[in-house]
């Protein structure tokens, strides 16, 4: 167990598993349970990359070299601030003898794990780079775990765009769970969305339609979001306000028909807990996606609000969860739609580069992946 969880790959301190390591050991040879994997590019997590670029002015360059030098120290991409650090796609060099994961030399790959719990070298300064957008070609290694989860990149759908849903892939599972909950007990909840025309939240709009839900609204920080998202008919009514400001949003969500059955946080700025359980009836359910979510903010600002609804934090493994994902954007336009919005994410498929010859995958969500599990945020206003 020690060699799947890979305890074994711990540096700095040792006894604790990878999520929580100050460094991992890079080393290219494998574990009889591990995989190596020649790396094409990172994705990093959208809070991560947005506190990187604002940290330092918007400096591409300063962005690029901050990156290299987390990864040098730390034998991972894991931002401290943050606690959080995105995923990789790539394509699998060698195979240990003993590994569970199913994978094959000559895989393509994405990582279904935090980038904050996996091996990372980069071996290439990111050279490809230019620190302005949260897909980083990149060349290196990286090791998988035997309780790791990667998936075989499709062929009908291109890498850039894969890696953004699988990326995110975590919240509409749990999303239509929770809605699930509900139909079968006979109800259609309400939902409210938290930034829900990015990649996470528009795939909790559809994922939460398709379970049984029986109102679906997106909140949108500015106009051109507001049209996009309105656009895509993912929403029964799309709300334009700052997820930031508790009090505006609640008086908001009172005018539209009252607070949801299940609220669903997908924004990548910090502040947004207390609008998040003001907007959740008593009784309800937040479910936290966005890793700028602070547990004492959550928990004590529901105690405070005396707010008696069940917390969250998703994490980004759930059975099934990429099929989910995946399916959404190949089914659902109004997602496809807003993922195209994405620079890079509507190249070519795997299948078209391969007939051209090639020339031209806080602390606690991403600890959680690796082991399958979810957590529930206590909550002191049990009434």
């Amino acid at each position: 167990m020690s060699t799947a969880l890979g305890l074994h790959r711990v540096r700095e301190p040792r006894g604790v598993l990878p999520q929580a390591a100050l460094r991992l050991d890079t080393d290219p040879f494998l574990a009889p349970d591990e995989v190596r994997v020649d790396v094409t590019c990172l994705n990093l997590d959208a809070a991560s990359f947005r506190q990187l670029r604002e940290a330092h002015g918007g400096d591409g360059d300063a962005v690029r070299a901050a990156v290299c030098a987390l990864v040098r120290d730390r034998g991972k991409m894991h931002n401290p601030v943050t606690g959080s650090g995105g995923m990789l796609i790539g394509t699998v060099a060698e195979v240990g003898p003993e590994s569970p994961l199913g994978l094959r030399p000559g895989d393509r790959v994405a990582t279904l794990v935090s980038l904050t719990l996996t091996p990372l070298e980069i071996t290439d300064g990111l050279r490809d780079w230019d620190g302005r957008s949260e897909r980083v070609p990149a060349r290196g290694h990286a090791i998988l775990f035997g309780r790791s989860v990667a998936a075989v990149l499709p062929d009908d759908l291109p890498d850039e765009l894969s890696l953004s849903v699988l990326d995110v892939c975590g919240a509409p599972a749990l999303t239509r769970r929770l809605v699930a909950s509900y139909a079968r007990g006979g109800a259609a909840p309400s939902v409210l969305v938290l930034g829900a025309s990015g990649k996470s939240g528009s795939l909790s709009l559809a994922a939460a339609r398709r379970a049984g839900a029986g109102r679906v609204v997106g909140v949108v920080p500015d106009a051109a979001e507001e049209a996009a998202l309105t656009a895509a008919g993912l929403a029964d009514e799309v709300v334009r306000a700052d997820a930031r400001d508790a009090v505006a949003l609640h008086a908001l969500i009172e005018d539209r028909g009252g607070p949801a059955d299940v609220t669903v946080v997908c924004t990548d700025v910090a502040g947004c807990e207390h609008a998040a359980v003001l907007a959740t009836r008593d009784g309800g359910t937040v479910a936290f996606f966005s890793m700028a979510t602070s547990f004492s903010t959550a928990a004590l600002g529901a105690e405070g609000l005396g707010r008696d609804v069940t917390m969250l934090i998703g994490n980004g493994y759930q059975p099934g969860h990429s099929d989910l994902a995946l399916g959404l954007v190949r089914e659902e336009p109004g997602v496809r739609a807003l993922f195209d919005r994405v620079p890079g994410t509507a190249g070519r498929t795997a299948e078209a580069r391969t007939t051209a010859n090639r020339t031209t995958a806080d602390r606690a969500l991403a600890g959680a992946g690796t082991v399958g599990a979810f957590a529930a945020v206590g909550n002191g206003a049990v009434r």
